[in-house]
């Protein structure tokens, strides 16, 4: 088995090549060319070995769509197209050559679904294998979604099921947990966790039915740090309050006979990483969307004058609660 201090940088740079447009790469920078009118719009997202992927749970082809999928995500909660990545390493000597082919390999076959390129990037010695993408899309200005736009009346939208990336991972830490499921329910779970979809596709639907009002009566961000964080991030950018349904939030139907309710809500709350969008637009318009997407959608709330995000359940024997950041993940936390 051939590793990284075998072949050096010039070695690893070399094969990884192969993985770019050649007309792109080659100078010190890239240049990406935009349309006419349209803006630029970057994110970057870091992943580092043992915090955001690991041997046990994720192939380096997973990790590297993993990662991918994070960054398109960020585009699709903007409402732009992917142009191209830029990837950075940082990576242990004894490494092997085979697994950072592979991870390119993961990142190119998601970014194929979206003839999007890799189109640069920097390799750096690292006692920890690491990973940060940074994505460049475009974006007219009369579409672009933001947190801070959100209006009191607006319809919640969102998109999919919450909680099926996080079934996933604790099927892929503990099988045994499983037990109740079926092979093609697990399965599903832990597609879910290891090859997420970012949901550029809704954008279309979104110019449609926006097609004669510009700009876009909508504010969004996508779900990969929970539905109720991104809930209560719109909140808080756009100085408003919420109220959700739990019977309305969407979740995986193997959820019904394998966790309890409070369980499932919990995943679905706060297990993060389903790359799916939270849309705030007005009720009529949600409507429409929800029925463009054909079922892919689902109205779970709306937004308030209140100051609070509450949670509203139909069973009186789960109260009430209101939402808050610190229930779910961050980073540094205790």
């Amino acid at each position: 088995m051939t590793n990284i201090k075998d072949i050096g940088e010039q070695g690893l740079l070399e094969r990884l090549q192969r993985f770019c447009p050649p007309e792109i790469i080659g100078d010190d920078a890239a240049v990406l060319v935009t349309e006419p009118t349209q803006c630029l719009v970057v994110t970057t997202d870091m992943l580092v070995d043992g915090v955001h992927f690991s041997d046990i749970t994720t192939s380096p082809e997973d990790a590297g769509w993993r990662a991918t999928a994070a960054n398109l995500s960020d585009l699709a909660a903007m409402g732009a197209t992917p142009l191209g990545i830029t990837v950075g390493l940082g990576l242990p000597g004894d490494l092997s050559v085979s697994w950072v082919e592979s991870l390119y390999q993961g990142m190119t076959e998601c970014l194929q679904q979206y003839h999007t390129p890799i189109v640069g990037g920097d390799i750096v010695r690292s006692p920890i294998t690491s990973l940060s993408i940074t994505a460049f899309g475009q974006v007219y200005p009369n579409r672009i979604i933001r947190r801070s736009t959100a209006q009191v009346g607006d319809a919640i939208v969102v998109t999919g099921v919450h909680g099926a990336s996080h079934a996933g991972l604790q099927l892929l830490l503990d099988p045994k947990i499983g037990k109740d499921l079926t092979t093609e329910e697990k399965n599903a779970l832990i597609k879910a966790h290891q090859r997420p979809q970012p949901r550029l596709d809704v954008l279309p639907h979104l110019w449609k039915i926006f097609a004669s009002q510009l700009p876009i009566p909508v504010s969004g961000m996508d779900s990969s740090d929970g539905l109720a964080d991104a809930v209560l991030q719109i909140c808080r950018a756009s100085g408003v309050g919420a109220v959700l349904e739990s019977a309305q939030i969407p979740r995986p139907k193997a959820f019904d006979h394998w966790l309890t309710e409070e369980q499932a809500l919990k995943y679905a709350l706060y297990g993060g990483e389903d790359f799916e969008l939270v849309l705030c637009l007005p009720p009529d318009l949600a409507n429409t969307l929800v029925q463009s997407l054909d079922q892919g959608a689902v109205i779970i709330g709306s937004i308030t004058s209140d100051s609070n995000v509450s949670l509203l359940h139909q069973n009186v024997k789960i109260p009430d609660q209101v939402l808050t950041l610190s229930q779910g993940f961050q980073h540094f936390s205790q």
